[in-house]
């Protein structure tokens, strides 16, 4: 078995704040055992307005918070699935990349997802409005690699809301699924882990959901109840609010046998209308 861990943060406009306080719960959740640990969406920034991104952006292989991933995961001998942060897009420069890199435990970037599905929307009920198509361009390719721990597939966020494109990782054979997140107070207490354990249990896979927790300088309110789901749809550990962790240990051994006795995803039938 192996155990993972999603890192819950409340990040700031601070990116050297936000960075220290990435390390502290790193640190703590690698004393815990865990050797792989999963970062929330923005968690190197969370800006005043969404237009701070384009300012503090990196090139791809350059930039402080791309060295601080790879100096902390190998200080930790960790794997580090690195929420997201704003990459430089050489098409436009009036935008960013929501780039999700990931780390092996020598420090080493092995992997980079870009968020396909951009959250522009006006959330019912409230006053909040978000358009990050003004400041993200969107990624265009879904992401799955081999890792120690099993294939693990990456997504973000949003794209926790569109079922095909985690049908398309179950081609490539995902068994966990990572999902860096942000998801507001409201949408999150709504659908949050409704869709996650779906997510679980459509696919028979492992899930870990990091997410922002929290009161933000800039107004948002996140919903934080970062978790860790089996194939059965069972949420193995939570951290419901504020900086923290959820751990658990993953048992692939299971999954398969899963797989095998609940032989579901054999019985996928392709229907042409």
């Amino acid at each position: 078995m192996n155990r993972c861990a999603a890192i819950q943060m409340v990040s700031s406009p601070n990116i050297s704040s936000n960075l220290i306080e990435a390390e502290r719960i790193i640190s703590e959740a690698a004393n815990a055992g865990a050797k792989l640990v999963a970062l929330p969406e923005n968690f190197a920034l969370m800006g005043q307005d969404e237009f701070d991104k384009i300012n503090q952006k990196e090139q791809d292989g350059s930039g402080p918070i791309q060295d601080f991933l790879a100096n902390t995961a190998q200080k930790y001998a960790v794997w580090i699935v690195a929420g997201t942060i704003p990459i430089a897009d050489p098409r436009d420069t009036s935008k960013v990349m929501a780039a999700c890199l990931i780390y092996n435990d020598l420090g080493e970037r092995v992997a980079r997802y870009d968020k396909i599905h951009l959250f522009d929307v006006h959330v019912p009920g409230s006053d909040e409005v978000y358009r990050e198509s003004d400041t993200i361009s969107k990624g265009d390719a879904p992401l799955v690699i081999d890792s120690p721990f099993g294939k693990l597939g990456i997504a973000v966020c949003y794209d926790l809301r569109f079922p095909e494109l985690f049908r398309m990782m179950q081609d490539q054979g995902i068994e966990i699924l990572v999902l860096p997140s942000a998801f507001t107070y409201k949408t999150g207490a709504a659908h949050w882990e409704l869709l996650l354990r779906a997510r679980a249990v459509e696919n028979l896979c492992y899930v870990i959901a990091p997410n922002q927790g929290g009161f933000h300088a800039n107004g948002r309110h996140t919903f934080g109840h970062s978790m860790i789901i089996d194939p059965w749809g069972t949420v193995m550990d939570c951290k419901k609010t504020n900086a923290g962790f959820a751990v658990a240990d993953m048992d692939l051994a299971r999954l398969h046998k899963t797989r095998e006795t609940f032989p579901v995803l054999q019985h996928r039938q392709i229907v042409c209308g």
